[in-house]
């Protein structure tokens, strides 16, 4: 009996040394780096979402919303000219942030801000930008809840996602 332990621990122990020798060397994993950059991305969603507080949805899920006429309000956090205007995602009001992270905001545009979003506190609010790498849809959705609003969502996909997943967008004329 006791042969058969030991045999048995000798071949888990050869089996982990194996799979732990072809862990070190990422191209023998098949680890490429779309998939690191993809980590990359998101941790870095993951982090941002912890610090601002506020939830994240899919584009399936908000496209979902809309098309169940479900009150949302959709913010586009990328420039006026240089996309909204061209394209953004139905019934979407425009409200351009920045793209690194704004740990303080001035008063004006707290209160445009406070202004544009409403009175409703509970209101579902859904804040985008152009694309997964981009932060301004971060700084949207995190004054959001920083301004008291409770059903703060992030959809990290952006414009650029909705294009791709071949959904319908608008524009100004």
């Amino acid at each position: 009996m006791r042969k058969v332990i030991v045999f048995f621990l000798v071949v888990v122990v050869v089996a982990s040394l194996g799979f732990l020798s072809g862990c070190d060397n990422s191209k023998k994993v098949g680890v490429s780096e779309a998939n690191v950059q993809a980590e990359f991305l998101a941790l870095k969603a993951a982090s941002e979402k912890e610090r601002g507080s506020y939830k994240l949805i899919s584009l399936k899920d908000l496209k979902a919303k809309l098309d169940a006429k479900e009150d949302v309000l959709v913010v586009d956090t990328m420039p006026y000219e240089a996309s909204y205007k061209k394209q953004h995602i139905p019934t979407a009001v425009q409200f351009e942030f920045p793209i690194p992270e704004m740990t303080t905001v001035d008063p004006e545009m707290e209160k445009q801000y406070a202004d544009l979003l409403g009175p409703d506190k509970d209101k579902v609010i859904v804040v985008y930008c152009g694309f997964v790498k981009c932060g301004r849809s971060h700084n949207g959705a995190m004054w959001a809840v920083k301004l008291g609003y409770t059903n703060v969502y992030r959809c990290l996909g952006g414009i650029r996602g909705w294009n791709e997943a071949g959904y319908p967008v608008e524009a100004v004329k």
